[in-house]
């Protein structure tokens, strides 16, 4: 009997897969029903499978446009849409009811899927990283040390921002990537915050400084740490596929980057009691090493707050400053708004800028929003079902009736074409215009903003980041008068996204 199966395989094989597909629909169709969804209103065929789709994707991420794909595939009114990327089925939605049932509403229904896995090599078990109950216990753990007086001490960034302030003095009025900069003064900051001592990523040679002895462990540790994260990119847009990157140089990285982290998670374990009281200020590790004495914990969990707070900050500023100079007026007023505030150039009353007058600044507020409305750190993100169900738009004739999830199924929604869609931002959407934010349509725009995510993973830093780039941006003002850019910039800029998102080409500015 098996010898005949076998022998008419040609025959046997094509009709399995009917009979699979024929019980899929079946089972499909009795979920349907079950849950009260309805077909997709949208359907978007990408090739075999979605290898077609796939190919393309790697092909804008590597000139910069892979946002940009994505939000021009949410046509007029196709916020939400079904198709297939590597093989995979996938849900596309830009639709604010859809993003507020997957991270807050039905939070129970989805999880990071194979987060883990993609990010394991470099991030391991971090808050970023996990699900579930590894998830809340990282929470918990993590809250206390962004508790507000923890984010309001501004006068620690004082000695970097005059760091910055030299590299930038150092051009002499010429073009220079000042992202470059950004990313160097957030790692400087962040491991201040974070281990209780900077790498001072920013005294190097160019500026008289003689950095001999830690130059090159901390330049490979940089260099590691961004490698990674392409790679972790990749893994990621593979989606089922990731572990065909974990080549040699993605290890070496991740090693290089664990062991000056452990270097410093050691010093936190080995501090005595005495040593941690001489401290003076806060210092994230020797906190949390309160909690826990176990060192993969720590190293972890330092990572992923590391990758928060160096590269969305950084990209914040480099975004901020690239949108500022074309745009002259606006740069204008805003040096009138912290003139009124905090004082210009000799006059600036530097000791008067903190958390709680940073926040009584309105227009600068309004240029970080829109700054995060049009580049968000994190320009989209994927959910992946735990169980078959539903989300409340997409089907039906209109889009406007509840779609099927099946469990293992990933929604891929995407905050920049959110925060860039008409309906919720105007004709002007596309434009950079700080001004919106003072206007009755952006006062209850909900679900429609979410530059920090929401539900319960909304961002536990999110003043820190807001704090820190006010500083920055304020004493930027503060000390130079002109901000421009070359007229031929390339707009909109080609935009680097791996694990959070910068300029593509860095933020090629001129200030004096």
């Amino acid at each position: 009997m098996l010898d005949q199966i076998f022998h008419y395989w040609y025959i046997v094989l094509p009709l399995l897969v009917i009979i699979k597909q024929i019980v899929a629909h079946a089972r499909t169709n009795y979920l349907m029903k079950k849950l009260g969804a309805k077909p997709f209103t949208h359907v978007q065929l990408d090739g075999w499978f979605g290898f077609k789709f796939g190919r393309e994707f790697l092909k804008a991420k590597s000139a910069g446009r892979q946002v940009d794909l994505i939000i021009s595939r949410f046509h007029d009114n196709e916020d939400t849409f079904s198709s297939y990327a590597f093989g995979n089925h996938v849900v596309f939605t830009r639709d604010p009811e859809n993003i507020k049932a997957l991270l807050a509403t039905q939070f129970g229904d989805f999880s990071l899927g194979s987060r883990v896995k993609f990010f394991k090599p470099l991030l391991g078990y971090g808050i970023f990283t996990l699900d579930g109950e590894g998830w809340k216990h990282s929470r918990a753990m993590l809250r206390p040390q962004f508790a507000r007086e923890q984010v309001a001490h501004v006068t620690s960034l004082e000695p970097h921002f005059q760091l910055l302030k030299k590299h930038i003095l150092k051009h002499k009025g010429e073009y220079f990537d000042i992202q470059e900069l950004f990313f160097r003064f957030t790692v400087d900051s962040a491991t201040e915050f974070l281990f209780g001592e900077s790498v001072h990523s920013l005294r190097d040679e160019e500026i008289g400084y003689d950095t001999k002895d830690m130059a090159e462990e901390r330049r490979k540790f940089a260099d590691a740490f961004n490698k990674s994260q392409v790679y972790l990119s990749t893994r990621v847009a593979l989606q089922t596929l990731y572990w065909l990157v974990n080549n040699k140089e993605f290890k070496e990285c991740n090693d290089i980057v664990h062991k000056f982290t452990n270097y410093y998670v050691q010093k936190a374990l080995d501090a005595t009691p005495e040593e941690l009281e001489k401290q003076g200020g806060y210092v994230f590790l020797y906190e949390l090493a309160k909690q826990t004495k176990d060192p993969n914990v720590l190293r972890d969990q330092s990572l992923n707050i590391l990758l928060a707070g160096r590269d969305t900050t950084a990209g914040l500023l480099s975004f901020a400053v690239f949108e500022l100079a074309r745009n002259p007026h606006i740069w204008a007023k805003l040096r009138e708004e912290i003139e009124s505030h905090f004082g210009l150039g000799e006059d600036s009353r530097v000791e008067e800028i903190t958390f709680e007058s940073l926040k009584r600044c309105e227009y600068l507020k309004a240029v970080l929003n829109e700054t995060l409305r049009l580049h968000p750190s994190v320009p989209r993100n994927a959910r992946f079902a735990i169980k078959d169900t539903t989300l409340p738009r997409g089907g039906g004739p209109n889009g406007k009736d509840p779609i099927l999830i099946r469990k293992n199924e990933v929604v891929q929604y995407s905050i920049s074409a959110t925060q860039t869609n008409p309906a919720y931002y105007g004709a002007d959407a596309a434009d950079f215009r700080p001004e919106r934010w003072f206007e009755p349509s952006t006062r209850n725009l909900g679900w429609a903003y979410l530059p920090f995510n929401g539900g319960p993973r909304i961002c536990l830093g999110q003043q820190f980041a807001l704090t820190e780039a006010g500083y920055v941006l304020v004493r930027l003002v503060q000390e130079f008068p002109s901000l421009s850019q070359d007229p031929e910039t390339e707009y909109p800029p080609p935009r680097l996204a791996h694990l959070t998102m910068c300029l593509f080409d860095g933020a090629y500015v001129k200030m004096q």
